[in-house]
Formats: structure tokens, C-alpha cells, sequence
């Protein structure tokens, strides 16, 4: 049996689908139950919260693998739970700031930590940003035909987090993944001003593209990030470091194609920005 953490996110949603579909058996977690109840046959949802280890047990037994999020304040206390539950292997979805940003993203090099020193089979996914962050453009692009973003022509290469599932339903069930970090990025950098003109032309009707002050993006983003998380989100986003705009060859290592571009994420999501 598979658990899944995180069952009814960007990643965790798309990963059960998968894993389901390759006739796994799979339980999904997450604190709450997905909305309309929509999930594969044959999967089981739990209600749990990696915030409280002690409430893991039950959800855990029985469980040869884990798909892990970053959360919660004791990683060492639910790789416990997973080792008592049975569990032999754990992916963890953790983020490209552990590696490049080790003091600004304290909280996933924790988990990382915590993981390599559990004795458990582990793999890490370094995602990069995620094409989904593109929704917050949604609601302007609709009304207003308008993308409102600050630095404008710095690239970096998103990625689908339907790429992210792919890889973890791979890593999960295949041998040969174990001790490995993954650095999963989209197949191109784009700048925001380029994304918004791929969402132009999708749309077939003209985008315009309003640059930010650093000053202003902080202090919208500051009303649902802590100071922190904003810092080091503005920090990426407008001096990358040659590694966060680099693209990554892991996506295709593990999956044996390329990840997909941001041209099909969009496709895919048009609905959203229509």
C-alpha cells in the first residue's frame, strides 16, 4: 500500500490518479476530505494531520511506501510513525530552496535531514515554481486581459506539477531511486512577460503586461505569505542563482521524456483564464 500525503493538492490529487490507475492500492491523506468526495475506485481516504504525529499510526499501518509532504514541525516524529506503521520507502516533496537557499528555506532542508538519517529507502523531489502559480493571474487576465507580475524579464524554468506526480508515481513504485535527489524544473525558462504572451496567444486575443515595483509584489504577497516565505520567494524570482534558471535533466532521467512545457500547462488550464 501507498500513502499519500497532501491527496487533494496540486501534486498529491494528480499522484493518486496515477498511482490508482496503475492499479496500486493507495490511501490519501489530507486534513480534510476531498471536496464531492472524488476519488479513484478503490482508494481509501484518511483524515489526518502531519502537524500531529501521534494521530499517524492508524493511517500509516500497513503501508510499504509514503509520499511526503513538508509539514508539520517534527519530521523526525512522523518518519517514526512510518517506520512503526511498515513502511520502507518515503518520497519526499521538498523544494529547490533546500538545496540553493539552505537558510532561507530551513523548514524542507529539516526534512531532508530528518529523512537521510531515518534508515529508510528515501528519495527527494527538488521541485522548482510551479506553472499553477500562474493562477493568481487568473482573475485579471479574465476581467481585465491583464497580467500584473514584477520582474519582468527574469526567466525561470516552472514546472507542471502534473510532471512532479509522474515522477513521484515513478520513484514510488521502481527500484533504483533510492539515496537520489531529483531537481525537477519545466523544459524552458520564461520570463513573466513571456508566460503572460503564451497565455495571449492561447487565448488568440492580446495580453498587456504591467511590471511591479519589488515593493509592491512584497507587499501583496504579504497578505497571504509570512515575511520570511516572502523574501525568499522575491528573492528567487528576481536574482535567481544559475541553478534555479538552469533546466534540470531529471524529469526526463526518470520518466524517459521531456517535462512538459508551459504552452501545454495552459492549454490544459485555459478555462481558468478565459
Amino acid at each position: 500500500m501507498i500513502v499519500v500525503t497532501g491527496a487533494t493538492g496540486n501534486v498529491g490529487q494528480a499522484l493518486v490518479e496515477l498511482l490508482a490507475g496503475a492499479g496500486e492500492r493507495v490511501t490519501a491523506v489530507s486534513r480534510r476530505a476531498p471536496e464531492g468526495g472524488a476519488l479513484p475506485a478503490g482508494v481509501v481516504h484518511r483524515a489526518a494531520d502531519l502537524a500531529d504525529a501521534n494521530g499517524l499510526g492508524p493511517v500509516l499501518e500497513g503501508a510499504d511506501a509514503l509520499f511526503l509532504l513538508v509539514a508539520g514541525d517534527d519530521p523526525e516524529a512522523i518518519l517514526s510513525a512510518a517506520k512503526a506503521g511498515g513502511v520502507r520507502r518515503v518520497v519526499l516533496l521538498s523544494s529547490q530552496g533546500a538545496g540553493t537557499r539552505p537558510d532561507a528555506y530551513r523548514h524542507p532542508a529539516a526534512f531532508e535531514t530528518a529523512l537521510k538519517g531515518s534508515g529508510l529507502e528515501w528519495t527527494v523531489l527538488r521541485p522548482g515554481g510551479f506553472a499553477t502559480n500562474t493562477f493568481q493571474w487568473a482573475q485579471s487576465v479574465r476581467e481585465q486581459r491583464t497580467v500584473v507580475a514584477p520582474f519582468a524579464d527574469v526567466a525561470l524554468p516552472a514546472i507542471d506539477p502534473a510532471d512532479i506526480a509522474a515522477v513521484a508515481a515513478a520513484v514510488l513504485r521502481e527500484d533504483g531511486h533510492g539515496g537520489r535527489t531529483y531537481e525537477l524544473t519545466g523544459p524552458a525558462a520564461l520570463s513573466p512577460r513571456q508566460r503572460a504572451q503564451v497565455i495571449a496567444e492561447a487565448l488568440g486575443e492580446p495580453v498587456r503586461f504591467v511590471e511591479q515595483t519589488p515593493e509592491e509584489a512584497r507587499a501583496q504577497l504579504l497578505g497571504f505569505m509570512p515575511e520570511p516565505v516572502v523574501a525568499a520567494t522575491l528573492a528567487i524570482l528576481g536574482a535567481p542563482t544559475a541553478v534555479e534558471q538552469a533546466v534540470s535533466p531529471d524529469v526526463e532521467k526518470v520518466l524517459g521524456r521531456a517535462p512538459r512545457s508551459f504552452t501545454e500547462w495552459t492549454v490544459r488550464n485555459l478555462p481558468a483564464f478565459r
